[in-house]
């Protein structure tokens, strides 16, 4: 099992005409994923030849659903497009919305993630590199040869680091990995995917990546005490950034003692969160706990 993103997925690629969009579908193609479709309305009709796979172009997201069934999108549309596009998808009643694009005016992420929450769609993002179940599906830019299926659910605000830890930790292997994005707006937080991992029975313990800056971690702090009973290991990217530093996310400001990575800690720990000082430091912490848990005589 997996969450969000599963083999039966069908994905549609707004902007797959495009450089970035290109490339990156012929990356998702080579790792499993069904691809049903691209969306250009200056296209539409038109095909692309990845090697082994024609892949058709709608003039729609509402035309691709209806021809293919596609219930995911990825987008990967310049940020002044980038409202238009999650809202033409939410209007077409896609289930989840992966937006890989970066550089998106914060107003226009607070429109279009109110506005599909409403429609009933899932965001995945902005600016993030997606999410990938491994051997499954992947929508998105995260490199799908650096682990493999596996029990660890990860939830990451740097793609960076999503994949350094998958690759640390790639011998045990991943149910589900999600790169949520590091914007002050995203439409899937730390918390909806700690829930969903809690409901998952093929994830077995669950790696939690933060960053300095905002409140994201303290309030998934506070769901775990409430809600999580798997094991949760944690790492917080920023205990050596000057304060006052701006980091390389928008949302990555820290203020006075709030939002730095030793408050993080410090909220995470306080639930029982085992949180490493390095990546590979968190790593170790994943692969003790797990002989712990499994070594635990059973009720």
């Amino acid at each position: 099992m997996a969450i969000f993103l599963t083999k039966e997925s069908r994905v549609l690629v707004q902007g797959m005409t495009g450089g970035e969009g290109r490339k990156h579908t012929r990356r998702m193609l080579a790792a499993g994923t069904d691809v049903v479709g691209g969306v250009n309305p200056r296209k539409a009709g038109q095909a692309v030849d990845f090697d082994d796979r024609v892949v058709p172009v709608f003039g729609s997201v509402a035309d691709g659903i209806r021809e293919t069934g596609a219930d995911v999108t990825v987008v990967f549309v310049p940020p002044a497009f980038a409202r238009a596009a999650v809202v033409e998808a939410a209007d077409a009643g896609i289930g989840l919305a992966v937006v890989i694009t970066e550089g998106i005016p914060v107003h226009d992420s607070v429109a279009f993630t109110s506005y599909a929450r409403k429609k009933g769609t899932r965001i995945v993002g902005p600016n993030c590199p997606g999410l990938i179940t491994p051997g499954q599906s992947n929508a998105g830019i995260i490199p799908a040869d650096i682990t493999r299926s596996g029990r660890i659910g990860l939830v990451s605000k740097s793609g960076t680091l999503t994949y350094q830890l998958m690759h640390e930790l790639r011998d045990i292997g991943f149910s589900t990995c999600v790169g949520i994005g590091g914007d002050p707006v995203v439409g899937t937080t730390h918390i909806d995917c700690l829930a969903a991992f809690q409901d998952d029975p093929d994830t077995e313990l669950i790696v939690l990546i933060g960053e300095i800056g905002g409140d994201a971690e303290e309030r998934a702090a506070a769901y775990i005490r409430e809600h999580v009973t798997k094991p949760v290991v944690g790492y917080i990217a920023g205990f050596t950034a000057p304060e006052g530093r701006t980091m390389g996310h928008a949302g990555a400001i820290v203020s006075g003692s709030a939002g730095t990575a030793q408050a993080k800690k410090a909220a995470l720990e306080a639930v029982g969160v085992k949180v490493g000082n390095t990546p590979t430091d968190t790593a170790r912490l994943v692969l003790t706990l797990l002989d712990t848990v499994r070594e635990a005589p059973r009720a």
